[in-house]
Formats: structure tokens, sequence, C-alpha cells
């Protein structure tokens, strides 16, 4: 899968995954003393939605576009406010020209006393990266692998925060170093919050996933995903196809609350987000308490 993500910024995937990450960090703000966040592929930090590579694709148009769009239950509404608010700040002339990768994002939800290290190893990425959050003392830009970043950055000091660990799936193999690097970083952070994304286009293969991590041993993992039309390959060999279907999401140590907000947020996700009235989802635990 080769995931140039300009060409993808702001997509269903991305409206999931950064509307859970919203949650996430609202939860840590409920206490006042400093957390860490650590981005392990952050990425190029902001996205032109109106240059060459976003444009070809429109793929935002059906993420981020048509949840600003959708008429959703307040309930659901408010849950979507800390993400859909940091999109609108860098809009704010109502249109849709930027769009915030997990860097900025999170840069626009940091106090002043909490921290961010954001780490990306493509050299064209990590420049833009480092532009796009020059000046902010609060936040550390690392040229860095994502799992090296991984080992390296647990447990931070403040020993409150949240790990987000987004590769992009090119190489073969991602699946089983994502499941050493989890279990591997738990075992130095236990209580660390851990937010993983996976893209779903073979069944088999996210269900393998799915079964390594219940073997860990690790508790507390919430499994999220959504999908917004058909053709996820399910058997051993089948040939998957080449359009991302859906998005999944791993997170150990979920906040109390995340996963009755998940209820709620997900199936509005899949009416706004599908395509044809074929959107799905599915939450359950891997694994619970110990």
């Amino acid at each position: 899968m080769n995931y140039r993500h300009a060409f993808h910024a702001g997509n269903f995937a991305d409206v999931v995954k950064h509307a859970t990450l919203g949650r996430m960090v609202a939860h840590l703000k409920e206490k006042p003393s400093a957390f860490r966040l650590i981005d392990t592929h952050a990425g190029a930090g902001l996205y032109d939605l109106t240059g060459a590579e976003a444009s070809r694709t429109g793929e935002w148009r059906s993420g981020i576009g048509r949840l600003r769009a959708a008429r959703l239950d307040p309930a659901v509404r408010d849950l979507l406010a800390p993400y859909l608010d940091a999109v609108a700040a860098l809009n704010p002339d109502g249109g849709l020209g930027v769009y915030p990768g997990s860097p900025a994002l999170a840069r626009a939800w940091l106090r002043p006393q909490d921290r961010l290290v954001t780490c990306e190893l493509e050299p064209k990425a990590a420049a833009a990266l480092a532009a796009a959050l020059r000046g902010d003392a609060r936040i550390k830009v690392v040229a860095i692998d994502g799992y090296t970043a991984l080992n390296a950055y647990v447990p931070p000091p403040e020993r409150r925060g949240l790990v987000l660990i987004d590769p992009p799936f090119e190489q073969p193999g991602e699946f089983e170093r994502l499941t050493e690097s989890l279990a591997r970083a738990h075992s130095k952070w236990p209580t660390g919050t851990y937010l993983a994304w996976y893209p779903l286009k073979d069944a088999y293969e996210t269900g393998r996933f799915a079964r390594a991590l219940a073997r860990l041993g690790v508790p507390r993992i919430l499994r999220a995903e959504l999908t917004v039309a058909g053709g996820v390959a399910a058997a051993p060999g089948a040939a998957a196809p080449q359009r991302l279907s859906g998005t999944g999401m791993i997170v150990v140590n979920p906040p109390w609350r995340l996963e009755d907000e998940l209820r709620l947020m997900l199936p509005a996700l899949a009416a706004a987000l599908a395509e044809d009235g074929r959107g799905a989802f599915r939450l359950d635990r891997l694994a619970g308490e110990k």
C-alpha cells in the first residue's frame, strides 16, 4: 500500500482517527497535571487541500467535507467539537483549504504545561513538519523512525500521556512490526495510553493482527473499525481491493468513557461518511481488565 498522505489528507480514515484522538486528549485535559503526546509517524503537519496531491484524489470531499456538511445529533456534535473546532480554526473563511494532520491538531489542543514530540523520517515531510510547528516551545520535532521513537520516548517524564502510532503501511510485515512495538512499549510504560491506526483492506490480515494482539497478555485493548464501502478481501491469498474501504484503530488503556463515546460517534460517522448507505462499524474488546 503506497500511502503518501498528501493525497489522502482529510479522508474518512483521517476523520475517524482524528475525532477519536480529540476525545482521548479531551480526557487527558480533565486533570490539571501535565501530559505528553508522542506522534510516531507525524507526516507533514498541515495539508493544502487545494494543492496538486489533494486535488488529484479529492478524498477529503468524502471525508472531512462530508462530515462538516452532515446533520449530526447535538450529543455527537459535542463529542466531535475538539476536532471540528480545530479544523475550523485553520479555515477562518468557513471553507476547507487546509487540513491539519495529527501534529497540528495536537498543537491546537495542548495547554501551556503539556508537551508534544513529533517524529517523521521522510526528509520532505520532516522539513514541512518542522516549518509548520516552528516557534512553539512545547513541541519537539525529531527526524527519526517512528518505531525507534516509540521505544526511545516511553515512558515520558510526565508519566501521563498518549502515543499515536500511525504507520503508512507501505512495507510488508507492518502488522507484525506494529504488534511487536506495541508490546515492547507497553512493557516499558504499562500505564500509558496508545492509539494505533491500521487500514482495512484484507480481512484475513486484520483478523490475524487482532488475534496476535489478544495473545500478548496486554490488558484493556479496545478495537474500533469503520467501513464506508464493501470489498474487503476475506480469505488467505484473496486479492484485496486497491481502494481503502475501511479504517481501524486499536486503543490500549482507553479512557474510561471512551468506549461509550465511540458507541455514539461511530454510527454517526458511518452514516455521514458511507458510500450509498454501505457504512458499518465494529467496537469490541480484544482484552479486558486483568
